[in-house]
Formats: C-alpha cells, sequence, structure tokens
C-alpha cells in the first residue's frame, strides 16, 4: 500500500463506458472495461487495483454501454470496499440526468454527475479511465499535484511520434508545465519533446482536478454546444489560463516485497485485438514487464473458489504439460499440450490437443486431437476433436470466425446454456 503522506480527500471517478469498438469481437456482448485478461482479471480491475492500493477507496464506476457484465463483474469483486461511510467501489449507470441524451463526452460524464462531488466534497478529483492495463502508484501524482498547487495534473508518458495519433499530447516548458494540449494531432503537427525530436508526451488520460477548479470549468463547457470531451475541450481551453501540469509517469515507483527489485512502471493500451493479445502474451515471460506476483501491489479481481489447476496423464495420451503458460484455477490438461498460451478458469484440454500462442478464456473446452495456434477463445467456446483454429485463415473464415488484420483469430462468447456446453464448434 502507499505510505500516508499527506491527509488530502480525494474522490475517484472512474470512466467504464467505452464501447471498445476496436476490440471486437470480445465487445460484442460486454464493454471494454468488462473484456478478461491474464487469465483471471477483467481490464478495470487495474485501476480499481491501483487506486485502492494507493489508499484512494471512494471510487464511483461510471457505466454505459452493454454494462451488465462489468457491473455483475464489480459487485462481486469489489464489494470488499463498502465498509464504511467514506470507502466505496459504487456503479452509476447513466441516468440522462441532463435530459434524453447518454453521455456527450467525458467531460459530459462528469457533468452529468456534479453531484456527487459536491456530496462527497473532496479536496481533490481523480478522473482515471478504466481501458488500459497498468500498475501505477496514483498516491504519488497526487502528491505531486498539490506540491505544485496545480489546477489540474495530466499523467503523460513518452511515444513515438509517429504513434500520436490516438492520444492527446501536450507540450510541456522545463518545469513540466503545460504550455499546449492537442487531441488526437496527426504526427507531423504533434508537440516534440525538447530535445528529443522522435518522441512525443502523450496523456494517458488520467487526471487530478482541484475540485472547485472542475466544477468551474465543467459548467463553463457545458454552456456551450456539441460535444464535451476533457482532451478536445477542457484542457485546451485551460492550458492558457491556468496553471495544469504533466506528471511523467516514468518517474512513479510502487511499493515490492521483499527479496525484489524495483517494479518499473508499465502502462498499455489494449484499444485493438492485437495490442490485447500482446499485452497478455507479457505474462508469460520468465520476467515479465507486468509483473501480477508482486504481493505488496496485488492485483485484486473476483474469487470464484476454483480448485487447482490439474495436469493429468491419459493412457495411452502423453502426460498433460504446459510451458510457458499462464494457467488458472479449475483447468484440466487431460493429456493436452500447451506452450505460450494464457488459460482462464476451469478450461479443459484433451489428450493429443495443443494450444500455442494462444488466449483461452473461461469455460472453454478443447476436445480431443485438436489445434488452436495464435487464437483468442472467448468463454465457453468449445472446440471439437480434430478441428482446428488459426491454422488455416480461409477455413477460419469460412466457419465464422473473426480474422484479425494481425493474423489472430478470434471466436466470441458462446451462452452458456446446458445444449452449449454439449456443443462443439
Amino acid at each position: 500500500m502507499a505510505p500516508a503522506k499527506g491527509r488530502h480527500r480525494v474522490l475517484a471517478l472512474v470512466l467504464a463506458g467505452g464501447k471498445g469498438e476496436r476490440l471486437f469481437p470480445l465487445t460484442q456482448y460486454r464493454s471494454k472495461p468488462a473484456v478478461p485478461f491474464g487469465g483471471s482479471y477483467r481490464i478495470i480491475d487495474f485501476v480499481l487495483s491501483n487506486l485502492i492500493n494507493s489508499g484512494i477507496d471512494a471510487i464511483y464506476v461510471m457505466t454505459q454501454y452493454k454494462a451488465q457484465s462489468l457491473i455483475n463483474h464489480i459487485q462481486r469483486a469489489w464489494s470488499f470496499v463498502n465498509q464504511t461511510r467514506d470507502a466505496f467501489a459504487t456503479i452509476v449507470p447513466a441516468q440522462m440526468q441532463m435530459g434524453d441524451v447518454w453521455y456527450r463526452g467525458t467531460a459530459d460524464a462528469i457533468y452529468q454527475n456534479l453531484n456527487l462531488i459536491e456530496q462527497y466534497a473532496p479536496d481533490a478529483v481523480a478522473i482515471f479511465g478504466a481501458d488500459h492495463v497498468y500498475k501505477m502508484n496514483i498516491h504519488q501524482m497526487v502528491e505531486y499535484h498539490f506540491e505544485r498547487g496545480a489546477a489540474a495534473t495530466v499523467a503523460c508518458l513518452p511515444v513515438a511520434a509517429d504513434q500520436v495519433r490516438p492520444f492527446g499530447v501536450v507540450e510541456a516548458g522545463a518545469d513540466y508545465r503545460i504550455q499546449r494540449f492537442v487531441e488526437k494531432p496527426e504526427p507531423a503537427d504533434a508537440p516534440r519533446m525538447p530535445g528529443r525530436p522522435e518522441e512525443a508526451l502523450a496523456s494517458m488520460g488520467n487526471y487530478i482536478f482541484d475540485t472547485n477548479v472542475l466544477i468551474d470549468v465543467l459548467v463553463e463547457d457545458a454552456a456551450r454546444a456539441g460535444a464535451h470531451d476533457f482532451g478536445h475541450h477542457i484542457f485546451p481551453s485551460m492550458v492558457p489560463r491556468m496553471d495544469v501540469y504533466a506528471y511523467d509517469f516514468n518517474s512513479n515507483r510502487i511499493p515490492v516485497h521483499r527479496g525484489h527489485e524495483i517494479e518499473q512502471p508499465y502502462w498499455r493500451d489494449v484499444g485493438t485485438i492485437e495490442t490485447y493479445y500482446n499485452c497478455n502474451m507479457d505474462l508469460k515471460s520468465v520476467l515479465p514487464e507486468l509483473n501480477l506476483y508482486n504481493w505488496a501491489w496485488p492485483i485484486i479481481s473476483a474469487n470464484f473458489n476454483t480448485p487447482p489447476a490439474k495436469f493429468v496423464f491419459e493412457e495411452p495420451a502423453r502426460t498433460g504439460q504446459a510451458l510457458q503458460s499462464v494457467i488458472s484455477g479449475g483447468c484440466i490438461i487431460a493429456g493436452g499440450f500447451v506452450r505460450d498460451s494464457i488459460l482462464g478458469r476451469n478450461v479443459s484440454v484433451d489428450e493429443n490437443a495443443e494450444i500455442s500462442e494462444s488466449i483461452l478464456m473461461d469455460s472453454v473446452v478443447v476436445g480431443r486431437g485438436a489445434r488452436v495456434h495464435r487464437a483468442i477463445l472467448d468463454k465457453n467456446v468449445h472446440i471439437a476433436p480434430g478441428a482446428t483454429v488459426g491454422m488455416d485463415p480461409e477455413a477460419d473464415r469460412a466457419r465464422g470466425y473473426h480474422r484479425d488484420r494481425s493474423g489472430i483469430t478470434v471466436i466470441p462468447k458462446m451462452a452458456e446454456t446446458p445444449e452449449s456446453r454439449a456443443r462443439y464448434l
């Protein structure tokens, strides 16, 4: 846990309404923050764990699109936070309090819920997205914000200048005071870092605001017609007239448990099938960039009380094996072979089946002798004995599987019914 330096009252508002269109078909039935990750987690678990580990335990989670899966998960995994009047992880669905419209951007989502801020009366408001996989000591960013007397603080990290299109990009002075904020610029127009012309300083979409400043700028922005977004509207308006600072994410440090070296910052945008797949694959290395085994900074998720994973020998098949892989509770590798893969809970791999470089979510069944390579199988998918996935692009498309342009085959989530449990694809 983060040290209790300072006594600042901080309210966290987590924006968890993302459609995640580029993650389709994983977002066919759920919002992006609800997409499973790493065998045992959901994407939203990372921002919520960072907040709780940082000592920020007053949290509103603001949902919008396809929210039922996310709501179910938060109620199951995060109910332990609701222990006192000032500690909570509460779901806030879009309530259309300002008329018959959905949220018209990130700033409008906060504006439509100003009553929550006013009722809690915090010294600062942390506005964080739920769409990224990362570990961050948010307490350090809060202290940085108050030390500078900032109106707002934006978490930033360097990115290659030719990769800035998805980000807000800031131009900051030597003291990290932001002088210009440009949302999703073309690479040629993006401000460069001083002395580093090949890099730009990108916003991570995580902000700390002085409470009174936030209320004032949101009320001011709401009087303008059209969309209302922090990157496109709020920060470009604030920067010329207020002290808005960039916080260098690469300076962030989290505690580590005894016997381990310092853990370096980790942040990934998992907005596409390819980046989501690559981020999962980061977990299987001997020394992974994203360390899930740092007990001083746990990533928290739902507890399903699954039995241990089991690797069994079935005559005349070989022994069940898994190499360079992450295997979750309840899995049974019954004479199959798993390599360089991530398996969620209760996955079954039958004899002589082979799984390689793939992500299998909860309750997937791979039949005898089947082959799965470089694929993502969503929850409850059953693969027939002897079938192949990811081996032949044309065959995958003919079966109706989604073939991503990066070469990854994706099979969407199946409904969990008695019929589907007996059905093979």
